[in-house]
Parts: structure tokens; C-alpha cells; sequence
């Protein structure tokens, strides 16, 4: 039996990115039973794992460029400390090869200003394509959109993020 206390948390980071209307760029994440995600059909905002040595806020452009292609963005805000999330007990020893219990994430508000044709969702090299469709929401939908073991942290990043923003 694997002891969660025993594994560490996975460095990464995420980036809330906003258009001129406030409402946040979400992706639907192409369905790969064998993620932490585990099987379904989930919208996230992009967030990716932090290199060894790498500065969070480069981590969080290369991430997004990798995941959506967009490189035009102003950075306005960053969560105050890491956020932390734990994989379900069905996905502990299987997601990340084992290695992790979850998830400490540094969040990034960006506003997006280039044009709409520079979102690319197709796969760069080296990167895996992440997500199928993406979208436009208003911040409130986004709880509802993302895995339930995810839903406390965007609750979170939310909060402390819009509220920077004002």
C-alpha cells in the first residue's frame, strides 16, 4: 500500500489568462484514461509541471505557449503561495508514474493581447496536445467545468486572483 504522506507534492504552475472581457480561456482536455485526470471529458485552465531550476512565471509562459500557442500576454498577478491539491486515493501509485500525491501549484493572471488566431491548441514538439476545443467562460462556470478533486483550488485561485485584478 502506498503511504500518501510519503510522496511529495508535484511543482507546477497554472495561468488564469483573461480577454478584454474578463472571461478566462479554458480548455476541454482530450481524454487520456492514463492522466490524473483520470477518463471523461474536463475543461482547465492551462497549467503545466515546473523544470527543475525553472522560474515559476517562465514556467507558466512556456506552458502556455506550449498548451495553447498564445505567447502575447501581460502578466498582472501570481497567488501569494503555492496551492496545493490531492490526487484521489484511486489514482495515488497510478498518475505521474507513482511519484506524487498530488499537485502544489503557483497561478498566474495574464491578460491576452494578441489576436484569437494566435491560439493553436495542435501539439508542439516535445508536448503532447492538451486540449481539443477551447473557449471563453465567465470566472464563475469554472468550478463546475474541472475534475471535482480540482474544484477547491480554482475556487481559491479565483479568489485571490480577482481580487488583485480590481
Amino acid at each position: 500500500m502506498i503511504e500518501r504522506e510519503a510522496l511529495p507534492y508535484r511543482p507546477c504552475v497554472g495561468v488564469m489568462l483573461l480577454n478584454g472581457d474578463n472571461h478566462v480561456f479554458i480548455g476541454r482536455r482530450t481524454d487520456h484514461p492514463e492522466e490524473p485526470e483520470g477518463p471523461g471529458t474536463w475543461w482547465q485552465m492551462p497549467q503545466g509541471g515546473l523544470n527543475q531550476g525553472e522560474n515559476p512565471e517562465d514556467a507558466a509562459r512556456r506552458e502556455l505557449e506550449e498548451e495553447t500557442g498564445v505567447r502575447s500576454i501581460r502578466i498582472l498577478a501570481r497567488t501569494r503561495d503555492w496551492l496545493t491539491y490531492d490526487i484521489p486515493d484511486e489514482l495515488l501509485g497510478i498518475a505521474w508514474e507513482g511519484r506524487y500525491r498530488g499537485q502544489k501549484q503557483m497561478w498566474f493572471a495574464a491578460r491576452f493581447e494578441g489576436p484569437e488566431s494566435e491560439i493553436d491548441l495542435s501539439p508542439r514538439k516535445g508536448h503532447e496536445q492538451e486540449f481539443d476545443a477551447w473557449r471563453w467562460a465567465p470566472l464563475a462556470e469554472l468550478p463546475a467545468l474541472v475534475v471535482p478533486f480540482k474544484r477547491d483550488v480554482y475556487e481559491r485561485v479565483i479568489r485571490e486572483l480577482v481580487a488583485l485584478l480590481d
